[in-house]
């Protein structure tokens, strides 16, 4: 492999995993109002559960944002020392692998093993495992997807 493109790879798997979080609280628990992070324990039926759920929303929002600061950092540390080419399509990848990651690694975790919450808690047995089960194969899709581009950037510089 050309130099080291590990620290890029490294910065946009941070990044997209903080883009795949955004999007998450962003658009499923803030916009459409479903998905937030006790809802499966505290319906937000009730203020007090909404509050609840907006607080631990919020500490995952810190999560997100860190991801994203520490994979801002790498980036501008690895282009700052010229430690790696900086391909497009192995950063493109990496965010693509990243996202992919966040999105099966909390959708296995949070949803399945845990049952913290579901995509949409609102939808009932197979429907809401139906919503659960998409949401893992996105990730596995944008996994995909990122390994694949990762590998065609790694060859247009070797």
């Amino acid at each position: 492999m050309h130099r080291n493109i590990k620290s890029l790879r490294t910065a946009g798997v941070l990044l997209g995993v903080g883009m795949g979080g955004f999007v998450d609280g962003i658009v499923f628990h803030q916009i459409l109002q479903l998905h937030n992070m006790l809802s499966n324990r505290y319906f937000p039926d009730t203020l007090a559960n909404e509050q609840l759920n907006m607080v631990w929303d919020g500490v995952f929002h810190v999560f997100t944002w860190l991801m994203t600061a520490a994979g801002l950092w790498l980036l501008w540390r690895t282009a700052q020392r010229g430690r790696s080419p900086l391909n497009t399509r192995v950063f493109t990848g990496s965010l693509w692998l990243g996202w992919g990651l966040f999105n099966l690694i909390e959708g296995i975790i949070d949803h399945q093993l845990i049952g913290l919450h579901h995509v949409v808690e609102r939808a009932a047995g197979t429907e809401r495992l139906v919503y659960d089960l998409l949401f893992l194969a996105s990730g596995a899709l944008m996994i995909g997807l990122g390994i694949w581009l990762i590998k065609k950037g790694q060859r247009e510089i070797a």
